[in-house]
């Protein structure tokens, strides 16, 4: 329960930066004018750093099958039943590498920033263009440090508890990957039922 709370928390953890638009008039009518949040989602990227992470992790152990005398090597060095940390730290650095990677392909803080501009928006204290466009940087920057670091946890968990040697932990049914996918697409379909509620 602990954990699933914490994947909620983390799912719908936003950072809002406030916009400001500007008044303009066209024809008769007046537009703009208003205050609104440009949200950055913390965990933007979803699982598929982890998924990346995991497929590389894999690779020794499916190397190791096609030579089998690397097998013990993989065995004592690679794999999540190993007794050195080697598994855990590389996964770890693996998500959190793959979480900016997915961030930089995916969200462009420069077209964000222009199309602020383009509709009059601004963020208050910063210069529209490239003022802007660094801003939303720093902060999507920070913010997916956050949720990458909370990737890692979650996916390193199962092996850590493993380590306890405890066998109520060592037997857990879902690891943390499967708790942050099944928790997500419940949150999703909430989110559509209660939009299609709506209207």
């Amino acid at each position: 329960l602990a954990i699933i709370t914490l994947i909620v928390f983390f799912s719908n953890s936003e950072r809002r930066l406030n916009v400001q638009y500007a008044k303009r008039q066209v024809g008769r009518k007046m537009y703009g004018g208003m205050n609104t949040t440009l949200p950055i989602k913390v965990l933007m990227s979803g699982v598929m750093p982890i998924i990346f992470a995991n497929a590389i992790v894999m690779m020794p152990a499916t190397l190791a099958l096609i030579f089998p005398s690397w097998k013990n090597g993989v065995e004592t060095y690679f794999s999540a039943s190993s007794e050195y940390p080697f598994y855990v730290i590389i996964t770890f650095i693996l998500i959190v590498a793959f979480a900016y990677f997915y961030l930089s392909i995916s969200f462009n803080t420069v077209e964000v920033a222009n199309n602020l501009k383009k509709n009059g928006g601004t963020i208050l204290g910063y210069r529209p263009g490239k003022p802007t466009a660094d801003y939303i940087k720093k902060v999507v920057n920070r913010v997916t440090l956050m949720g990458s670091i909370f990737l890692s946890f979650m996916a390193i968990l199962p092996v850590m508890l493993s380590w306890t040697g405890h066998p109520a932990l060592t037997t857990m049914v879902f690891g943390g990957t499967s708790l942050i996918i099944v928790v997500s697409v419940a949150l999703e379909t909430s989110r559509q039922l209660e939009s299609e509620i709506m209207m």
